[in-house]
Order: structure tokens, then sequence, then C-alpha cells
């Protein structure tokens, strides 16, 4: 089913647990009917609090003309790929989260997605992956009813810290994979595997720091909205916290860039160089095949010559002509022998 939670809180404590969104909504109608001042922050504060998994047109469709949602909020809740943003539309703020997960086994970053969306007495919130630990959240927040008791602000917030939480253990991750790296560089085995590897973490950083990296801004400026509104102190000296944790995530990233960067670009100068011997050791190769090949060949001239046989050819005639064949292959053999010797070609 769609519908994952759903559950109307009171001062911060569990107030009914509908079965479907027709009671949820009815029971809050009735609320606000006894008592006006229910949707107000503080002991008497009333929230419903809607955790939906994917949600049909028809749920989402319902959520959104019962708290009226804008029509973009609804096109970008039915359209899973949003960047991570906090977009304001009159009292109900609409928040997309991008919650992430290191995978040990292929040393890889797991995306996913989250929707929030906080209106002045409900939160809604829209999973479309399964690394949203709502359910971590909401068993936090409901364990502190003070917290609850703040409205859906504070839902927000703890949904916010969460998810910053978790990419900690994403940030470690990484950092051990840069470290191997780094590792692997020194070694310099130039099997490709490093070259590879060094190109999948770049892009496993890049989509990380696309999932963080607009979090900074639009806290900083989520925290004046609520300085200008004059929100609940506490809960702005958390989510100033929440930024810091951010920032230091952000900064954690840009050195992982850097340190990829320059990880490749080490890597392509050890590759070149590597080439560049083999090219130094070929060309020796070929320097020893050329002279050998030239002191063979001298020899092969000369037998070419007196093995022609023509009949008018002096040295056939000649006594000595046999020696002084072979004694001047093996003259113009040792020359050039010890010529290449010289030249340090053999």
């Amino acid at each position: 089913m769609s519908i994952v939670d759903n559950v109307v809180y009171r001062g911060g404590q569990r107030l009914a647990e509908p079965q479907d969104l027709a009671q949820t909504f009815a029971l809050l109608d009735r609320l606000r009917a006894e008592d006006p001042s229910c949707g107000q922050p503080g002991e008497r504060c009333v929230l419903a609090w809607i955790g939906l998994h994917r949600p049909t047109d028809a749920e989402l469709d319902a959520v959104a003309e019962r708290f009226g949602l804008h029509e973009l909020v609804v096109e970008d809740i039915r359209q899973a790929g949003q960047r991570p943003k906090l977009d304001r539309y009159g009292e109900i703020l609409f928040t997309v989260l991008r919650p992430a997960v290191y995978l040990d086994a292929t040393e890889t970053v797991d995306f996913g997605e989250i929707h929030v969306v906080t209106g002045p007495d409900f939160v809604l919130t829209v999973r479309h992956s399964e690394h949203a630990h709502v359910g971590r959240v909401r068993a936090r927040v409901e364990s502190q009813p003070r917290l609850l008791s703040r409205g859906s602000e504070a839902v927000l917030h703890a949904v916010l810290d969460q998810t910053v939480d978790d990419y900690y253990p994403v940030v470690e991750g990484v950092e051990n994979d840069v470290d191997e790296i780094s590792d692997a560089l020194v070694e310099a085995t130039g099997d490709g595997f490093v070259s590879q590897r060094i190109y999948q973490l770049t892009r496993e950083v890049s989509a990380f720091h696309r999932a963080v990296a607009p979090l900074e801004m639009e806290l900083q400026q989520f925290l004046e909205e609520l300085g200008q509104a004059g929100s609940d102190v506490e809960l702005r000296h958390s989510l100033r916290d929440v930024l810091d944790h951010v920032i230091f995530v952000n900064n954690k990233i840009e050195s992982f860039q850097a340190s990829l960067t320059n990880a490749l670009m080490l890597d392509s100068a050890l590759l070149a160089a590597r080439q560049n011997e083999a090219a130094i050791q070929q060309n020796e190769q070929m320097k020893r095949i050329s002279s050998w090949a030239a002191i063979l060949f001298a020899p092969s001239v000369i037998g070419s010559v007196y093995g022609m046989n023509f009949h008018r050819m002096p040295e056939l005639a000649w006594a000595w002509g046999y020696p002084m064949a072979l004694g001047l292959m093996l003259v113009t053999g040792v020359a050039l022998y010890v010529v290449f010797k010289l030249k340090k070609w053999l």
C-alpha cells in the first residue's frame, strides 16, 4: 500500500491512527471545529503526519485537494528525480531531499529521494526509494513529545537531521576508497584498473555533490525566513546545527573531488611514463636487432659476390682468395660489432 503511516498527534502524543485518508481529514476538521487554536504550536498542537511510498494519482490528488497543495508541488511529487530544494508556497513548504547509502559490496553510493510537504497542521512525507529512514525519524520524534509539539517545522528538522547524519557513513566509505586509490597509485601496478576506479569514483562523488551541495544555500535561506518570522529559537539553533553538518559534508566532498582530480592527473602521468619507458625499451631492442642484422648482412654480401661463379673473376684463380674472403667477412663483422658496442647499441 502507498500509505505507510497515517497518524494524528496532539501535544506531541499520538491521538489516533486513522485507517484511511478520509478518516484523517474528518478528524482534523472535527478538532479544528472544537478548538480553532489547535493548529498553533504548543501543548494543544494538532498535527497529522501522513507517510506515502510512491503514492497513486488518486491518493496524491486527495491529499493535494485537502491541504491545498500548489499544482507545481503536486507535479514535482509525481515526477521523481528532483534536485534538493526548499520551496515556499505561502504557508506550505515543499522540501526535496536525496538520502544516500554507501554499499560496501559494490563500493558505490546509492541515492534515494524523499519529498516533505509541511503546513500549519500537517506533514506529508513521500518516499520514492527505500533509503529514506522516515520510520526511524518518526520513532525519534515520538520519543520527544516536546519536539513534536512544536509543529511541522520540528518534523522537517528531524527529517533533515537524519538525512544529513546518514551522509557521514557515505563520507567515510568514499574516503576509504580515495585512500585505496592513493595506495594503488603509489604501487603503480599499471594494469588499467586504477584508472577505471578513479573514473567510477569521480562519478559517484559528483552525484554525491549534486545531492548535498544545494542544501547549504537552501537551509541558509530557510533559517533567514524563520528568523524574520520569529520562529522557535531552539528550532533555529537545531537547524543551524544541521547546516553546519551540511557544510562539513560539502567540504569533504570538495576535498574528494580535488584528490580524485590530482589522482587522475598522476595516473595519466604515470601511464605516460610507462608508455615512454616501454617505447625506450622497444627502441633498445630494435637497436640490438638492427645491429646484429648489419653484422650478419656484411658477410652475406661478401659471400654472395664470391658465389656468383662468373668465369672471368680474378679471385677464382688466386690461391689466397678463399682465406681472404673468410678473413674479410670476419674483419667486417668484428669491425661492425666494435662500432655498435661503442655506440651502446649492443
